[in-house]
């Protein structure tokens, strides 16, 4: 035990300054939803309406939860809940793969068997990390709650929400891990584990029942799918409620039990799904810079692409049963013409571009991941192998950044034409299915900036491109999401590019816009690949 001890307290100081990013800002943004909340929505009568609205409207509640009352720890919870507790998850699957496979793959594993402990100690060790970590999140998030004007017990409550969350993903990544034969892998199916828990759960609170009163929402039974479904059932504000808590520790110890009685039996370095065995000379595209980026996130993209034919599917699919919630609730559309006066929005566009806008993100993030390559191709060593032929450091950091830009293309085209195709065939949409498919395209050049700042932070600090890289990510999605609603300057939430691109169909095309994004993207990229030319690879 006492090797797991030590085992467990360096890879909390190895992690100590990203685990720190991730727990104070989830802090940060629990006080900060707490005090926009009760600044922007201080009476009953405007939270009541939010929530009424929200109540009637699946695509409130499939974007963010349930809505379960009208005081101000209910509302915040409400707004908050899924968002941060997919950030613990994300937390919780990158810390969890890279002290698991990541480090079986690069060797480092292999000197803990050296010395007399069993061979489960690391993944016992990093299992306690995991789970310390989230209960650090949960009491810094239920502080910043508290602090934000919320009542102490239910912030506790809904800060334990979270941290059990987190503490499941914990143990569902260390089960990928012993799946997965690489760390890259691991990464991406965990991830995709966090976002498929965040749609399920989309989906079982869309499906869900208002009240009479509109002020409360019963979630449908996919809501039982997901962890996160578990954990917004607690009610802390409401009528405070262990059991799903409870519910989700136990699946988390069972799971994490079962993961570490299979790693005794593994081999190091094997896994349960075997790696392809590659050709022994590459093809004609193996030969170039761009064949060679391409034929490494292939099959990444394919995972990211079968996510964004998924939530198309999903915009196309909840279309109809959108447009007959609006027909049978005249007083929805008063609601929303009450918050938003003049409007005439068609809530299936609203619900459209609400879906279309969450799969720019997601584009976002496979471009960033693409672009993160580089980082371990130079971290593992490879890169100067590569680079010690007739190749410049330009021509790879390009070719890696054409095959990144394919990648957020993709992702935003398969949305838009599974959504049009799902619209088109319940025929719940009022637009051509061109007009989808393009306003699934207009956050591509948003996604684009992201790209290129992840390039310009791998060329200028490379040992910190990938915590960059992806807080710039959150940063802008914080700000695009929840900038208004925490009433920052006009000039802060415009740094999002998200900011910037249109909500087709419900905006018109903004050009102008979408032409500086790319320029912008043009510039970091060029800038990007001076500035690695001019530094040494370091690993």
């Amino acid at each position: 035990m006492r090797g797991i001890v030590r085992l467990a307290v360096a890879q909390a100081r190895q992690d100590r300054w990203v685990l720190a990013v991730w727990i104070a800002g989830a802090g940060l943004l629990g006080y900060a939803m707490a005090a926009a909340v009760g600044t922007a929505f201080g009476g009953e009568p405007e939270r009541a309406m939010i929530v009424m609205v929200a109540a009637g409207s699946p695509a409130f509640l499939f974007l963010r939860g349930l809505p379960d009352g009208t005081g101000l720890g209910e509302v915040v919870f409400f707004q908050g809940f899924s968002f941060t507790a997919v950030l613990a998850g994300l937390m919780s699957t990158f810390l969890v793969v890279r002290h698991t496979r990541h480090d079986e793959e690069l060797g480092r594993s292999e000197l803990f068997g050296t010395a007399p402990i069993s061979r489960s100690a690391p993944l016992s060790a990093t299992l306690m990390v995991g789970v310390a970590a989230n209960t650090a999140l949960a009491m810094v998030l239920a502080a910043g709650f508290a602090a934000g004007g919320l009542p102490a017990p239910g912030s506790v409550t809904a800060g334990l929400a979270v941290g059990a969350v987190g503490v499941f993903f914990v143990a569902a990544a260390a089960a990928v891990s012993q799946l997965m034969p690489s760390g890259r892998g691991a990464n991406g199916v965990s991830a995709a584990l966090v976002g498929l828990a965040y749609l399920v759960r989309g989906i079982g609170d869309a499906l869900g029942s208002a009240s009479d009163d509109f002020l409360h929402v019963t979630p449908a039974w996919p809501s039982l799918l997901s962890p996160i479904g578990w954990g917004q059932r607690a009610r802390p504000f409401t009528e405070p409620d262990p059991v799903p808590l409870l519910v989700l520790a136990s699946a988390a110890a069972v799971l994490g039990t079962g993961v570490v009685f299979l790693r005794e039996r593994r081999d190091l370095g094997a896994s349960l799904l075997a790696a392809g065995v590659g050709k022994e000379r590459a093809g004609v595209a193996g030969q170039s810079l761009f064949g060679l980026a391409w034929r490494l996130q292939r099959g990444t993209l394919a995972g990211w692409s079968a996510g964004a034919a998924v939530m198309g599917a999903i915009a196309g699919g909840l279309g109809p049963m959108v447009g007959q919630v609006a027909e049978g609730n005249p007083s929805l559309g008063d609601l929303i013409g009450q918050l938003v006066p003049g409007s005439q929005l068609d809530i299936v566009d609203v619900f459209t571009a609400a879906l279309l806008g969450m799969a720019g993100v997601l584009a976002a993030g496979a471009g960033v991941q693409a672009t993160l390559r580089l980082r371990a191709e130079e971290d593992e060593g490879r890169a100067e192998i590569l680079l010690a032929t007739p190749r410049s450091k330009a021509r790879w950091l390009g070719a890696t950044l054409a095959v990144a830009g394919i990648s957020v293309l993709a992702v935003s085209a398969i949305t838009g034409a599974a959504a049009a195709l799902g619209l088109g065939l319940t025929e719940a949409g009022s637009h051509p299915a061109v007009l989808i498919l393009l306003a699934a395209v207009a956050h591509v050049p948003a996604a684009l900036v992201f790209v290129a700042l992840t390039a310009l932070a791998f060329a200028l600090l490379p040992r910190l491109a990938a915590a960059l890289g992806w807080s710039l990510l959150a940063a802008g999605l914080v700000l695009g999401e929840f900038g208004e609603m925490f009433r920052l300057p006009g000039w802060i939430q415009e740094l999002s590019p998200f900011r910037h691109s249109s909500a087709m169909p419900v905006e018109a095309f903004n050009g102008t816009g979408a032409l500086l994004m790319a320029a912008v993207s043009v510039a970091g990229a060029g800038l990007a690949a001076y500035l690695l030319g001019r530094r040494d690879l370091t690993s």
